[in-house]
């Protein structure tokens, strides 16, 4: 048993401890789906699984409440799998390494699935508990949130019979949120014709690491760098001096998470690879001063490496300009809501092959119609490079209801607990709560959850303190609905 099993409340923690230890990647949840289902079996609870691999448990109402509406809580069993680049470790079979920092838990050099791992033993622990007056729950867990919502899009729409959920996937001490952003991804392939490295020619790796990254939709305002963005930019600026060939280029593997670290191998005459070297370093040194202080541990490294085969010219050309033009970031802020970011895109992964690059950019906004506006214009630049494209169907936003009886219970339970109204907030980043209302018209949804920073990067943590302040106002919140 690690320290996390032993922090409070403990009823919660230990259930987290034992999902540090399961694999439970997006698509790969059946043994994190056994151990719920595992603990329902315990209990004498009965569940049901849909085709897709969405769980709901229920739990009848706590003695004299039983005339109560139901409830449902709502977290997703999936994670995002990452990790720094010189540690050793299989999502596939390694548990996460936890480690205290003061008031916070997180990994040993990989993401630590506090998102959505506290929202699952949140429901777990108000699952095996016993001295919590609530009405009849339903607990609902989905799979496949962190690549495209696929468990909430894939949802039965018989699964469920409440009226009222909670969502436990937000990342914010002292907010509670009533809306999200909608999203859509575009994926590009990018022709491109190879030949043969000549005896007269180097190759070297060019490393680009020690970005912060994150998550694409909660930390796009922080003006983070983009791996992939600054490399292709420093390519391109000494792209005409030394006539260079690129043999591959990659960054990022997440469609969710800012690029954190970006590689490419260039190919070039012999004679000019310390120069080049020279060159981009120069460039290197010039990002470095504009993002020194979003960015202080980014790093360029240039070592000689080997290639047999190389685009030509003019694919080298195409690739490294289409990288450096097509848009990431915020595209527009809020004038609704002060401080929400509408609009933004994510140039999120970058792969090659032998002749062709793929590109996938993943585009979020509030708004549908400047959604579709910045993926026409992600389209236009692939056309005019020759880039084949197909665009995802995405899926759609949450529309505020300040209105809700859910919100108006949490709030007033949040200012009896703490002494402050809770921030009311929408997110920048896809919840399952815009899909769920969709297949349960009416549904009343809130989302809550404690202090969780830098999820989808190996610098995400979650702050010990807000955990137990949070699972506060879950169960009393649950208490007055139960009232």
């Amino acid at each position: 048993m690690s320290f996390v099993a032993e922090l409070e409340p403990q009823n919660l923690w230990k259930h987290f401890d034992e999902i540090l230890k399961i694999p439970r990647g997006s698509k790969n949840e059946q043994k994190m789906r056994e151990y719920v289902i595992g603990i329902a079996q315990k209990h004498g609870l009965s569940y049901k699984q849909d085709k897709a691999g969405n769980v709901v448990v229920r739990k009848p109402a706590a003695p004299g409440h039983e005339a109560a509406p139901a409830t449902v809580l709502q977290s997703h069993l999936d994670m995002v799998n990452d990790k720094n680049s010189e540690i050793q470790h299989n999502f596939d079979k390694d548990a996460i390494v936890p480690q205290r920092e003061g008031d916070y838990v997180k990994a040993t050099g990989t993401t630590l699935g506090s998102d959505n791992g506290i929202g699952v033993a949140s429901a777990l622990a108000l699952l095996e508990s016993r001295d919590i007056a609530h009405g009849p729950l339903e607990l609902l867990f989905t799979v496949d949130e962190e690549t495209g919502l696929t468990g909430a899009t894939e949802l039965a729409k018989d699964l469920l019979t409440a009226k009222r959920l909670i969502n436990l996937d937000t990342e914010e001490e002292g907010a509670l949120y009533v809306g999200c952003a909608g999203g859509a991804g575009t994926d590009m392939v990018l022709p491109l014709t190879p030949t043969k490295v000549t005896k007269a020619m180097a190759a070297v790796e060019v490393k680009l690491t020690g970005l912060h990254g994150g998550h694409s939709g909660v930390d796009i305002h922080l003006q983070r760098g983009n791996a992939t963005k600054l490399l292709a930019r420093a390519l391109y600026r000494v792209m005409n001096e030394f006539k260079f060939r690129l043999a591959s280029i990659a960054g990022g593997n997440k469609h969710n998470a800012i690029p954190r670290e970006a590689f490419a191998t260039v190919v070039l005459p012999k004679k000019q690879a310390q120069k080049f070297a020279e060159a981009l370093a120069q460039q290197f040194a010039e990002i470095q001063a504009e993002y020194k202080t979003v960015e202080p541990n980014m790093q360029l490294t240039v070592v000689p490496t080997k290639a047999k085969r190389m685009w030509d010219g003019k694919s080298t050309n195409k690739a490294i300009a289409l990288l450096h033009a097509l848009p990431h970031g915020v595209m527009s802020m809020s004038n609704d809501i002060p401080g929400l970011v509408e609009t933004s895109t994510n140039l999120a992964v970058v792969t090659s092959g032998k002749n062709k690059l793929m590109i996938h950019c993943s585009t979020r906004s509030s708004v549908a119609a400047a959604l579709q506006a910045t993926r026409d214009r992600i389209r236009a630049m692939a056309d005019f490079a020759g880039a084949k494209v197909k665009e995802g169907d995405g899926y759609p936003g949450w529309k505020p209801n300040l209105d809700s009886e859910v919100l108006k219970v949490s709030k007033h339970v949040h200012q009896e607990l703490f002494g402050a109204e809770p921030a009311v907030k929408a997110i920048h980043a896809g919840l399952e709560c815009g899909i769920i209302g969709e297949k349960y018209p009416g549904m009343d949804m809130v989302s809550m959850g404690p202090q969780i920073e830098f999820p989808h990067s190996p610098s995400e943590r979650v702050k010990i303190s807000s955990v137990a302040n949070y699972y506060r106002l879950l169960v009393k919140t649950l208490e007055r609905l139960a009232a």
